[in-house]
């Protein structure tokens, strides 16, 4: 959304020495005030990790902007946590739970997030995924380690598509491997209600009439807790 807004999708900006995040937003909302109606529902990143407004920036740092998620690389990439993957090919649902399942398992529990074909009362065309993509591989990890800390479960998969996507095709794919259901069950809900919180990627909306960024979840309190931006942005 920021990137349409603005006319591209990275830049560089100098600010004095000991400027904060607010500093930064505050520079974007004078450049261009139309930004500024974004500005109280952003998370913001430096060097691909959260942080608060209040945050000091240093010298080469990479600062996200980011709007609430609609929950990536070329090539397939193949993280280090449990099978967290983003993808550009089609999601192979039966080989990945295959390959999950132990004989050890008495529970294999799969959210198998399909392409659907009406949205906001309009005939959908196909989606476009968009993600801050080594951040999201990041924030994929995360939750899988987070899943197998918090929930009784053996091991979990997570795969998320970018790119165009047509009607009935999978966007993101959750497995999980339990003795027990009931673990495999809140493991696999909990995992996808944080992934379209957290996880950067963003989803466009084609119709035969134009297209939309999809409105994103809120994000997590503790991810954008800080005080309003300073100056003309107040």
């Amino acid at each position: 959304m920021l990137k349409d807004l603005i006319g591209r999708s990275t830049d560089v900006v100098e600010l004095p020495a000991g400027a904060c995040v607010n500093d930064l937003l505050t520079h974007y909302g004078e450049a261009t005030p139309r930004m500024t109606a974004y500005f109280s529902s952003l998370a913001v990143s430096v060097n691909q990790e959260y942080v608060l407004r209040d945050a000091v920036l240093q010298e080469n740092d990479e600062v996200g902007l980011l709007p609430p998620v609609s929950g990536g690389l070329g090539q397939e990439t193949t993280t280090v946590a449990r099978h967290t993957r983003l993808v550009h090919e089609s999601i192979e649902a039966v080989e990945i739970v295959d390959r999950l399942k132990q004989p050890s398992d008495g529970a294999v529990t799969v959210f198998d997030g399909i392409v659907r074909d009406n949205s906001r009362g309009r005939r959908t065309l196909f989606l476009d995924y968009e993600g801050y993509e080594p951040m999201a591989e990041r924030e994929l990890e995360k939750l899988a380690t987070d899943a197998l800390a918090r929930f009784s479960i053996r091991d979990i998969a997570i795969v998320h598509r970018l790119g165009r996507l047509e009607i009935g095709e999978s966007s993101v794919l959750i497995v999980v491997a339990s003795a027990h259901r009931g673990a495999a069950f809140d493991a696999c809900r909990w995992v996808i209600d944080t992934l379209k919180k957290t996880v950067p990627i963003w989803k466009k909306e084609h119709f035969s009439d134009g297209a939309v960024w999809a409105d994103g979840e809120p994000f997590p309190p503790e991810v954008t807790a800080s005080s309003a931006p300073t100056g003309k942005l107040q």
